[in-house]
């Protein structure tokens, strides 16, 4: 009789544990702040996007935002399409705060200013990131 108890006392432990146990925090959770930045080494112009809220992006379990070179491919075609910007390099800055995107950009924008040799310019507004397609 003991045994009995003592099997139904775990089965039902086994059954409501899970239900207040606390769930982990989702790694994978969707939306983050981008921002694009193309510089090219045979002309003096830098172009630099807005912070973007794209809610389908997520980043993945080693920190890094998944489908990253997507979206620099996308500013890049965008600007050798609309900008006549041939051999670009483009890169994006992203994080799930807004504050830290804008605190790197601002950042690299001092950086460039240094000089005074740089053109800085804004991206159209027109520019908006997409989805990216992950294989």
């Amino acid at each position: 009789m003991r045994q009995i108890k003592l099997l139904c006392f775990l089965l039902i432990a086994s059954i409501v544990t899970p239900a207040f146990a606390k769930s982990p925090k989702d790694k994978n959770k969707y939306g983050i702040y981008i921002a694009g930045v193309s510089a090219s080494f045979s002309d003096s112009l830098v172009y630099f996007t807005d912070i973007q809220f794209v809610d389908s992006a997520a980043v993945g379990g080693d920190g890094l935002l998944l489908g990253r070179a997507q979206y620099s491919i996308q500013l890049k075609e965008y600007l050798e399409q609309k900008e006549n910007g041939k051999n670009r390099t483009c890169f994006v800055y992203y994080d799930k705060k807004k504050k830290n995107v804008q605190k790197e950009i601002n950042k690299l924008k001092e950086k460039y200013q240094k000089g005074n040799s740089l053109v800085l310019l804004d991206v159209n507004p027109e520019f908006k990131f997409e989805k990216a397609i992950l294989y």
